[in-house]
């Protein structure tokens, strides 16, 4: 198989990328550049090294794409071209419902979407370009984290204001992190030995950014997340639900606009909550050593959480699996724990001495032998991306 896949993952400061080359599920090797645009714009390859990449003081994507592509080129992981590209999108608003091989036509429609994700859309599109100014013949292709959740029934993306607002601009929920959930589908199907369009589940995607989703007989029903990436739960530096009548509080104290989308996306969340940090494994030992906001923070976090798990079993009629993953989901026994302490109506029951150890010695499973089954099942979006990636690929070949 000639050349291997390049999975890209533009971000507004931030550009991962992975190769992946038989083995669709696990990168040979990733690298990412993060703070991009500032000071401290800096970039590692994530190989055994971990070999820092040079960038230039303030570099943005123009010049991190360079100069982790050289980087590559040089350690001779990618001695050539790539065979095929796949770009993270973030949304793709309700044209696409599906991955789409990118041509003018596609990218267009791209930036037509970028009024509904401003902070990603344009990013993203930054990457695209870019990767075709490098590689121009190399066959490239989007995956939409909201495409998967283009299944949701009208009575659950509907927001109760005047039809006009959907019809006209597009105001309704889309949901995010469909990757992510569309994994777990797929994982959670081959541990139960299951065709993944028979499976029911409710997935937890908890990191920085955190979304729930029904998901009934392989069909996203239902999720968190809504016009953006704001809506639903308590995330790192993200309110989640608040109520709308805030709003005229925070201009009457003086908020600008511009500034209220700042409290709310950046500086609300655990870091709000806390005062302390977004990081949950540092508000975990924060907790430990008495510090009360940390304590708040996480006592939140969890409620809504198990709150919103428990709205989700609304839109299901069997339940084969509670599945937690995501940074903090995967690895955060306290989280779990806390959550499904509030959830023992409705059968769940975590087993300690699983759920310490993230199930590893059970399949992912943590739970008791009375209770519905709750997995632990670490996430891979990139491998969603390389999969659709070489999908498109196969495609074109054989209708060459």
């Amino acid at each position: 198989m000639a050349g291997p896949l390049l999975v890209v993952n533009s971000g507004s400061s931030s550009l991962k990328l992975a190769l992946f080359k038989d083995d669709l599920e696990t990168p040979v090797v990733s690298a990412l550049a993060e703070r991009l645009g500032t000071r401290e714009a800096r970039a590692v390859l994530k190989d055994a090294a971990r070999t820092t990449i040079p960038l230039p003081e303030q570099a943005g994507h123009h010049a991190a794409v360079e100069a982790l592509v050289s980087t590559l080129h040089r350690l001779e992981w990618l001695p050539n071209a790539p065979r095929g590209i796949g770009h993270r999108v973030v949304h793709g608003g309700e044209r696409f419902k599906a991955s789409a091989r990118i041509d003018a036509s596609v990218a267009a429609d791209i930036e037509a979407c970028a009024a509904l994700a401003p902070l990603h859309n344009p990013a993203n599109l930054e990457g695209i370009h870019l990767l075709q100014t490098l590689f121009p013949n190399t066959p490239q292709v989007a995956v939409f984290d909201t495409a998967f959740h283009q299944t949701l029934p009208e009575h659950a993306y509907l927001y109760a204001l005047p039809r006009e607002w959907y019809e006209r601009c597009g105001v309704r929920r889309y949901g995010f992190h469909g990757t992510s959930h569309l994994y777990i589908l797929q994982q959670t199907a081959k541990r139960l030995g299951k065709p993944p369009e028979e499976t029911s589940l409710i997935s937890a995607h908890l990191g920085n950014g955190c979304s729930v989703a029904a998901i009934a007989n392989g069909r996203s029903r239902d999720t968190s997340m809504g016009f953006t990436p704001l809506e639903g739960l308590v995330m790192g530096t993200r309110s989640g639900d608040i109520d709308p009548g805030l709003f005229d509080l925070f201009r009457r104290e003086g908020l600008q606009s511009d500034q209220i989308t700042a409290l709310l996306n950046h500086q609300s969340g655990l870091l709000g909550l806390s005062g302390l940090s977004n990081d949950m494994r540092t508000l975990v030992e924060a907790e430990r050593d008495g510090h009360t906001g940390a304590k708040v923070a996480i006592g939140v976090f969890c409620f809504r959480l198990a709150r919103y798990i428990g709205a989700m079993m609304s839109s299901l009629e069997q339940l084969d699996a509670l599945v937690f993953t995501g940074g903090i989901g995967e690895n955060s026994p306290e989280v779990r724990k806390r959550t499904l302490s509030h959830l023992k109506l409705l059968g769940f029951d975590v087993d300690e001495t699983s759920n310490a150890d993230h199930g590893h010695q059970r399949a992912g499973a943590i739970h008791t032998g009375g209770s519905r089954r709750i997995l632990v099942i670490p996430t891979n979006e990139e491998s969603i991306i390389a999969r659709d990636t070489q999908y498109f690929l196969d495609s074109d070949n054989r209708h060459s």
